[in-house]
């Protein structure tokens, strides 16, 4: 986990297959800055920033009053954050373990969890944690995914790691999942409310997506060990096969099962 997100590369390499392929009416993020109710000076934090870029692409809504705390584990991380952002005084940046935050009882009017919940161990406890750092009425958002996620990328998967399993991708978000979400969070929040996200990709080119395959934790862990010459191999019949399969229908389809949950004190 440290290294797949030591920097900002291998979540660039996912998050440009989305910017570039989605077909939702409105994108992820922006779809969950929409859902974010908030009063103009709200005290704000983000568990799990990763680059910041969450605030950068929707910085002209965020009001001058507002603060906004950015914590990640990776200082790397959020060395780029506090890069992109610098220059304005409405963040502060806090490398934290989402498990042990350093702020009073009741601090934030809402807390941000964007795709962070299911890579925590002992989320249970992060989820303790958010609700704490919360004052009366105030939020947690937390997006995730469901089991259909990203499904038709397993075969892809498979090339480059044979040993991938079907829902192998979408296994990796059961720890916190649109399906296991809701039962975690009740305990901690008077109202939990889940919100589905409509959108998928159509892919019309082939090294994004064997870029996409390259970058995850799964396929990284397979070919650890694997010599230069046989990740080259296994890419390049990837890519072989996706540009074949592109030639042949005009695009693949790959389904997104994405939401937020918005969770009230």
């Amino acid at each position: 986990m440290d290294e797949q997100y030591r920097n900002a590369s291998n979540l660039n390499a996912r998050i440009a297959l989305h910017e570039r392929f989605s077909k939702g009416e409105r994108p992820l993020p922006a779809w969950i800055f929409d859902r974010l109710e908030l009063p103009s000076g709200a005290s704000v934090l983000e568990i799990g920033c990763c680059t910041g870029k969450f605030w950068t692409e929707d910085l002209d809504r965020i009001p001058e009053s507002r603060s906004i705390t950015l914590s990640d584990a990776s200082p790397g991380m959020l060395r780029e954050a506090e890069s992109d952002l610098r220059g304005t005084d409405r963040f502060r940046f806090l490398v934290a373990d989402v498990r042990e935050l350093a702020f009073e009882d009741g601090m934030f009017d809402a807390v941000v969890a964007n795709h962070v919940l299911h890579h925590v161990p002992d989320n249970r406890r992060a989820i303790s944690e958010s609700a704490r750092v919360l004052g009366v009425g105030g939020s947690l958002y937390a997006a995730t995914s469901g089991r259909n996620h990203l499904r038709e990328m397993d075969p892809m998967m498979r090339v480059l790691d044979p040993t991938h399993p079907d829902g192998g991708l979408a296994g990796r978000i059961e720890a916190f999942s649109l399906k296991s979400g809701a039962g975690q969070l009740s305990p901690h929040f008077a109202e939990v409310t889940l919100w589905r996200h409509q959108d998928s990709l159509i892919v019309t080119e082939a090294q994004p997506l064997a870029d996409y395959a390259l970058s995850t934790m799964t396929v990284q862990e397979a070919i650890a060990g694997l010599s230069e010459e046989e990740i080259q191999a296994r890419t390049s019949r990837l890519t072989g096969e996706l540009e074949r399969e592109i030639a042949g229908r005009g695009g693949i389809h790959i389904t997104k099962d994405t939401g937020l949950f918005v969770a009230r004190k």
